[in-house]
């Protein structure tokens, strides 16, 4: 192999598989902080309402979050707070339609059907960012994690080796 397409073959794998555990890393972790300190609920699988959004495998979970009290100088985020006894206010439940972080299987498994209801945990200050609870994931969710992983090294450890030859 020539040593300029080495070097650049070897920089570009380096890079995406660095990239790779990067996201890997800040995935898993953002994942496990929202399991740990966010608000657990229960959420409902939604029909979807396209045929595209059935092709994702990550379903689409609709769940209440639940009121929070505010300070009393501030009215709330969305301006859904009222007064209540010793100045603080009680911000209004908000109906929240997404998509779990995390999930992500070839095809949806098959207890994710529209209608059941799924334990999840998400990020009070971001209602949008939910996470299926730990036994809802279930071990698929570990084993792709190490397969991206896995990807990840071995890029970065072939483009490093490509790198090594090239000098």
């Amino acid at each position: 192999m020539e040593t300029t397409t080495a070097t650049l073959g070897g920089a570009v794998l380096a890079l995406f598989g660095g990239a790779l555990l990067f996201w890997c890393a800040a995935e898993v972790r953002l994942r496990h902080r929202v399991r740990r300190r966010g608000v657990s609920t229960v959420a409902t699988v939604v029909a979807e309402s396209d045929a595209h959004g059935e092709l994702d495998s990550a379903p689409l979970i609709s769940f209440a979050t639940e009121p929070a009290l505010v300070g009393p100088a501030s009215a709330g985020p969305r301006g859904s707070a009222s007064r209540v006894g010793g100045g603080l206010a009680v911000e209004a439940c908000e109906l929240v339609l997404t998509r779990p972080r995390g999930h992500t299987p070839l095809r949806r498994p098959a207890g994710l059907v529209p209608g059941t209801a799924v334990r999840i945990a998400y990020d009070p200050r971001r209602p949008g960012l939910a996470v299926l609870a730990r036994g809802e994931a279930g071990s698929r969710a570990v084993v792709a994690d190490l397969l991206w992983t896995a990807l990840g090294l071995g890029c970065l450890a072939a483009g490093a080796l490509l790198l090594l030859l090239a000098r």
